[in-house]
């Protein structure tokens, strides 16, 4: 196993390399990659999305998915917003709960109007309880992260219902006694899809505290489903040990721009962030299946342009791969909305045939 073979498993394993024309298999990579994050910068209410792992508009399908009941939303990696599969929502609650020790004032308020008068919007809630919505939202927000409350969102609407969790999933046991036992099935699913990861990069895509991380490898390495690896360029990680003899594949490299709410990009928040940290980042750039560089701009809902396109690679890759990474970039932002306006700091022109 070395990091060639790591890399190229790991893009086909997320679907990068051969992106799905339909909806045959699309369970099944949903389900290993959840929680699934909205797109970056969408709407709020939009349905989640496995960009670019398909040829397809998915969100079509995760809005039908979301409407029938078989995907569902919830606070799962830190306090990002993310969907499972319904038929799996007690293996991502009890792993990623964050129970609340005792209500506050304003947690007890909300918890009350919904026990006395059911589902309610956030508009409602203020009424039952004469709270500010300011006081409101955060108080349904702590309380869904230690899944006491559900938003059901079945549609894209501001308006709608949240309930006690109890109440709409009666079937549901949440217990601590299985949140390690769960975690350990969430962790392995990561490293099945990431088939390599260092111990910052399971807490930067499960934002669980690296004390819980430890205990969680821990048992996993003492059961023996897991090794510990280092690999030159890489570091020293963790993979299954079903991987341990993985041999390279065929994976076709390219050139992809993923959005900042990606699998791959919450798995590497902190090189990213080390890298390109200080500037405004719109997406980042996965060449040849390595997040290598980073769209700059200030995002707006009206139009806006592409300030630069930062790259860690050597000038000449930067040369040769210039029109392969603009053309990735261009799918999105493109004239009249967006425009290119710098590649490694040089003006794009039309005139210019490659950097100067």
């Amino acid at each position: 196993m070395n990091r060639e073979e790591i890399i190229s498993a790991r893009i086909e394993r997320h679907g990068l390399t051969s992106p799905l024309p339909d909806e045959s298999g699309y369970q099944e990579l949903f389900r290993l990659l959840q929680p699934v994050s909205t797109l970056h910068n969408t709407c709020p209410g939009a349905p989640p999305s496995l960009s670019p792992r398909t040829t397809f508009d998915d969100r079509e399908v995760t809005a039908r998915m979301r409407r029938n009941r078989e995907l569902v939303k919830g606070r799962f990696l830190g306090d990002g917003i993310g969907y499972v599969l319904a038929r799996e929502l007690e293996l991502y609650a009890n792993a990623f709960r964050k129970p609340v020790k005792g209500f506050s004032e304003n947690q007890q308020r909300v918890m009350d109007a919904l026990r006395g008068c059911g589902p309610l919007a956030p508009r409602l809630i203020k009424e039952e309880t004469g709270l500010l919505n300011k006081e409101i939202m955060p108080a349904l927000h702590r309380l869904q992260k230690a899944f006491l409350v559900f938003e059901d969102q079945s549609e894209s609407d501001w308006e709608r219902p949240w309930c006690l969790f109890e109440e709409e999933w009666p079937d549901i046991v949440l217990t601590d006694e299985r949140r390690l036992a769960a975690s350990t099935e969430v962790v392995t699913r990561f490293l099945r899809a990431n088939v390599f990861a260092t111990l910052a990069q399971i807490k930067d895509w499960s934002r669980l505290p690296v004390r819980f991380i430890k205990e969680v490898t821990a048992q996993m390495l003492e059961q023996g489903s897991i090794a510990e690896v280092s690999v030159d360029g890489l570091g020293d990680g963790y993979v299954l040990r079903e991987d341990l003899s993985l041999r390279g594949s065929d994976a076709k490299m390219s050139v992809l721009m993923l959005h900042k709410a990606d699998p791959l990009v919450k798995t590497h928040a902190t090189e990213l962030k080390a890298h390109f940290g200080h500037e405004e980042t719109l997406q980042y750039l996965l060449v040849d299946g390595e997040l290598k560089g980073a769209v700059i701009g200030h995002w707006r809902i009206g139009p806006h342009d592409v300030e630069d396109i930062e790259l860690l690679l050597p000038l000449k890759e930067c040369r040769r791969r210039r029109k392969a990474i603009l053309s990735a970039v261009a799918q999105v932002y493109t004239p009249p909305r967006s425009r290119i306006l710098n590649y490694c700091g040089h003006e794009v022109a039309e005139h210019s045939g490659g950097i100067t």
